[in-house]
Parts: C-alpha cells; sequence; structure tokens
C-alpha cells in the first residue's frame, strides 16, 4: 500500500514538473508585452522587466544615454505622453547649433513625419559649453500612439559624416475630444414639416479649451458639412451672414448663449426658425452640465 502512495505521489508529481515547464506561455519579445504580462519591474534607468523564467527587457530610451555629452533633454522625458503642441526644453553643446538653431522632427511608429519644429538657443550658442534650448512643436495624430522625437544636430555642410541625433520615444495622447454637431436630415422628415426627429448627430473632434461648450456651437453655426454628409442627405441653415456667437454663461443647468444678428438673418418661417433653434439646443445640451438653453437677444429665432 505504501509502495503505491509513493508511486502514485511520484506520478502526480513528474505531472506537475511537466505541465509547469512545457505548458506553452504567452510569447513575450520586448519591454511593453512584458509589463502587460504582469511581470515586475525593477526601477532602474532605464527600467527592466524580467518574466518567470528568467529572461530580461529593457525599456527602450533612444539614444539618450549616448549622447548625454553632446545634448540632454528635460522635456519631454523618454516614453512620457504628449500631446500637440508640445514644449521641447533641454541643453546643448554650441557645437550642436549653426546660426543659434538646429530642427526637431517627430516621426509616428511607421517612420512617416507628423511634426517639424526648429529649437532655438536661449543665450549664447558660440561656446563649447551646454546652451539651453526650447522649440514649440506642433503635430497632427496618425492612428499611431508612439512615436519619436529627431533633435538633429545642425549640418549646414551637408556632410554625412557630420550627422548628429538624438533620438527620445514617446507616446501620444490625444488634445480633442468627440463632440456632436446636430443637422437637419431631410430622409427622416419626408413631410417636410421640420420636426425635432428630424435633427440628427454627426460627429467632430474639438481641441481641448476651457470653452466646449461654446466652441461646439461656434463649430456647429459655420456650417460647414462634409461632402458625405450632403450626400447622405444632411443640411443645416447655417452659416448665416453676420450671425456670431457673443457669448455664453452657464448657471444651475440653464444656459444663456448670446449671439450677434445685425441683418436679422434668424427670423423667417416657423419650419426654418425650428430647424435653426433645434440645432443649436441640442448640440448645447449633448453637455450634461446643460439643462435648458435660453437666447438673447430674446427676439431671435422668431417667424
Amino acid at each position: 500500500m505504501i509502495k503505491k502512495i509513493i508511486l502514485f505521489l511520484l506520478i502526480v508529481g513528474v505531472s506537475v514538473w511537466f505541465w509547469k515547464f512545457n505548458i506553452k506561455q504567452p510569447s513575450i519579445s520586448n519591454f511593453d508585452e512584458c509589463v502587460l504580462a504582469g511581470n515586475p519591474v525593477m526601477e532602474s534607468y532605464p527600467r527592466v522587466c524580467r518574466t518567470k523564467q528568467g529572461q530580461s527587457f529593457s525599456e527602450s530610451i533612444g539614444n539618450e544615454q549616448e549622447k548625454t555629452d553632446l545634448i540632454q533633454i528635460e522635456s519631454p522625458r523618454p516614453n512620457t505622453q504628449i500631446s500637440s503642441p508640445v514644449i521641447i526644453k533641454g541643453k546643448a553643446r554650441g557645437t550642436w547649433f549653426f546660426e543659434g538653431s538646429f530642427p526637431v522632427k517627430l516621426i509616428d511608429d511607421q517612420g512617416v513625419v507628423i511634426g517639424n519644429a526648429i529649437a532655438t538657443a536661449d543665450g549664447e550658442w558660440m561656446t563649447q559649453d551646454f546652451v539651453p534650448f526650447t522649440a514649440n512643436l506642433t503635430f497632427t495624430l496618425s492612428d499611431s500612439n508612439k512615436g519619436k522625437l529627431i533633435l538633429e544636430k545642425d549640418n549646414p555642410s551637408g556632410l554625412p559624416e557630420n550627422e548628429d541625433f538624438l533620438e527620445v520615444p514617446v507616446n501620444f495622447t490625444s488634445n480633442s475630444n468627440e463632440v456632436s454637431l446636430y443637422y437637419y436630415s431631410k430622409e427622416l422628415d419626408p413631410n417636410g414639416d421640420c420636426t425635432q426627429e428630424a435633427i440628427v448627430p454627426v460627429k467632430r473632434s474639438l481641441n481641448k479649451t476651457q470653452t466646449p461648450i461654446q466652441d461646439t456651437i461656434r463649430m456647429l453655426i459655420a456650417g460647414d458639412l462634409t461632402s458625405s454628409e450632403k450626400a447622405n442627405g444632411l443640411s443645416t441653415e447655417f452659416p448665416l451672414e453676420g450671425f456670431e456667437l457673443k457669448g455664453a454663461n452657464l448657471k444651475n443647468g440653464e444656459l444663456t448663449l448670446e449671439f450677434i444678428d445685425p441683418k436679422m438673418k434668424t427670423s423667417g418661417g416657423s419650419c426654418r426658425v425650428n430647424l435653426l433653434w433645434s440645432q443649436i439646443e441640442k448640440t448645447a445640451t449633448q453637455f450634461p452640465e446643460v439643462k435648458t438653453v435660453n437666447f438673447i437677444p430674446k427676439d431671435l429665432f422668431q417667424p
């Protein structure tokens, strides 16, 4: 009996060992995959992630360590998230500049250039010492969520042997929000009654600002419909000549919009006026903090 128990335990032990070391593990080939798999990360520089199988993967920080005696970047640091525009700061030897500047570009992870800028010296650059620099780079997001900042040594000679660059990996974060603009759909209003149900939303991207409601309303009254939206039967009564949003005030859920309408373009038939009024109201009330909408002057949108 004892021999059978020992044999059984040996069989179980071998089976467990075989399962543990031969079960197919998820493939890990880089630092990001190692982190996503839940493996521990050493807070060194660069950071290192180690798998349970003893593999080690270092976080990519570009070529910063190789170029530290020539150029150093303070902001943005490697692998931080950036949005447009991004302010670039650091210091470089005077020999990195030409006429007090050098080029900077931003590429996505497909190698496509999505932004360019010129970094300028914040001081006397004709020196062998480090000189502070700044650059303001505006870029357009691609489908990628990662990219690289390339800070190039200015090379007026064009000779390959004089080329040099600092490469800084970065992550992209969107600087825009998705909002809805409300337009009139003829297909949903076959009788031409200008019903509320015929006012439908289309999506737009809006840069993040301190006044998102006002900026969304201004986008609406600009009347920019795409050709595909028009082909799908959407239309708008905007823009109106001279009609502008002057300001807005939101208090206790009540939004008051003040407009300028010097040529009385918001008046007309009841059907048209209803569309104008409804487009603005629905666009405004998509924001959860807006419960009701009032207009100044009060005689706007009158038949």
